[in-house]
């Protein structure tokens, strides 16, 4: 750290003197920000479990630390989408991203494949992981048993080059959810091992999130998290028209009311509430929470039909900003190629940055 021996040069002055203008650049000297990574794939369409799962977050996170965004294009080849639509999936993800709030003056934006450095660091990386423990990878074993036929090698290593995203940037806090924990691991295994064979070079990745508990949206059929590509007609994308989501929402699941007051909301129930109280009013919220609560059989005030319209109302009213936002952006192919290039400039500096250390401490000089 740079204020130790600045303090040091102050105690060791003869006489013992103060060097006021010292003091003031340790002082008032602007502290390095954390690094922050996270990727999404570009497959299917982001949802508004992505949106307040992650990106609010990411909004956040943006005035407060060093943040490393990307599409991760490459990623999505293990399962083999269609690449003649992928270029658009790309783009859109962008667009969306920057519609609910990110600003690529701020973070860098990029697609995964505009920086060839995290290929090389794949490389390497893969020559300290082992076969068994990315074979005894819960998200592989899930991939075979869904797609007997494509066990490509991309699969198996999916978790070596998301260590690559994350390590090329040395980032120190990663946003994930639980089902990314492993991989998060995995990374910081990687680390460690290179650290322990070449030198200290590439920093521990931790999970971070600034809500201890993240929100959870569920699928409006009540039968798990809201999905990019599965139960579409249960799921509220960003790129929704208002009628699609009053369709969708007005056919959520509901039953025939509580059977006593103050009972326990079912699932499906409490992610209405859920829902209704991330983008109606308060006072909205809390009069049909109420109603719930005073509910019992033979005394059922709670209406869900009208609870529906309402949420219907005001989820396309939120929705509808993001979605024309995004459809400008994603129209405007000027605009996109600017930020696209802007964010794989950031990040390759920084890249190059990290490869530079990675090849001087394994040897890979030769000049």
């Amino acid at each position: 750290m740079p204020f130790l021996p600045g303090i040091i040069a102050i105690i060791q002055k003869k006489p013992w003197t103060i060097d006021y203008g010292l003091w003031t650049n340790l002082i008032f000297a602007p502290m390095e920000k954390e690094v922050v990574l996270s990727g999404i794939r570009p497959t299917g369409f982001l949802h508004l479990g992505n949106y307040f799962g992650a990106m609010r977050n990411y909004v956040r996170m943006q005035d407060d630390f060093n943040c490393y965004f990307f599409v991760a294009n490459w990623h999505s080849l293990t399962t083999h989408p269609d690449t003649k639509e992928l270029q658009n999936s790309v783009h859109r993800v962008i667009a969306e991203n920057i519609a609910c709030g990110l600003d690529p003056e701020k973070v860098a934006l990029y697609i995964q494949s505009d920086v060839p450095e995290i290929a090389e660091l794949y490389l390497y990386l893969n020559m300290l992981a082992y076969k068994g423990e990315l074979e005894k990878t819960v998200t592989f074993k899930e991939k075979v048993r869904l797609n007997p036929e494509n066990v490509n090698a991309g699969l198996l290593t999916y978790p070596v080059l998301q260590a690559a995203d994350i390590l090329i940037h040395r980032a120190v806090k990663v946003p994930v959810g639980k089902d990314q924990e492993q991989h998060l691991e995995m990374a910081r295994n990687f680390a460690e091992r290179f650290n322990y064979r070449y030198g200290e070079v590439l920093p521990l990745p931790y999970a971070f999130n600034y809500d201890s508990e993240l929100v959870r949206i569920m699928s409006l059929d009540g039968t798990g998290k809201m999905s990019k590509s599965e139960n579409q007609l249960a799921t509220l994308y960003l790129a929704d028209d208002d009628e699609s989501i009053r369709k969708k929402i007005m056919k959520a699941k509901t039953d025939q009311g509580p059977a006593e007051t103050n009972a326990v909301m079912p699932d499906y129930i409490r992610n209405l509430f859920t829902l209704m109280k991330l983008v109606s009013a308060a006072d909205t919220a809390k009069k049909f929470e109420d109603d719930f609560n005073a509910s019992s059989t033979g005394n059922c005030i709670i209406r869900y039909g009208d609870m529906k319209k309402q949420l219907a109302e005001d989820m396309a009213k939120f929705i509808q900003p993001i979605r024309e936002k995004a459809a400008d952006i994603q129209n405007n192919k000027p605009l996109l190629g600017k930020i696209i290039q802007q964010g794989a400039d950031k990040a390759r500096a920084s890249a190059s940055e990290t490869l530079k250390l990675v090849r001087q401490a394994i040897g890979m000089n030769y000049v």
